[in-house]
């Protein structure tokens, strides 16, 4: 299964990093990083590329990793549907005090928009 993932600075995407990349291990998937740049997150994209790179190597998984510019959700939907990618996979969403999810700008776009399956990691 060709996967890509989308991940900015914020802690949610790096827990979909750490279980997308134990999936690919046990399910022999094709893996394709895409580092976006959100503006307002916590970590440079420099910090962001540091820790996949970390993850990847710690786990032995060859993947592409790629930079995406631009408005993310869009371009990640772009990206997937283009290239033939059979989902996409995004960290996100939090619990309200009256237990529903809520979801950042770029994961409701993706769910909203994409017509390949998405993941959404919590």
């Amino acid at each position: 299964m060709r996967i890509l993932l989308g991940i900015g600075g914020a802690d949610d995407s790096l827990q979909a990093l750490a279980r997308t990349v134990e999936r690919a291990v046990e399910a022999g998937d094709e893996l394709t990083v895409a580092i976006v740049d959100e503006g307002d997150t916590e970590r440079s994209v420099e910090e962001i590329e540091s820790a996949v790179t970390e993850t990847l190597e710690e786990n032995g998984v060859d993947a592409e990793i790629r930079y995406v510019a631009g408005d993310p959700g869009s371009k990640l939907v772009e990206v997937a549907e283009s290239e033939g990618y059979d989902r996409i996979v995004l960290g996100g969403g939090t619990t309200s005090p009256m237990g529903k999810i809520q979801l950042g700008s770029t994961a409701e776009f993706v769910l909203l928009n994409s017509h390949v399956s998405v993941t959404l990691v919590r």
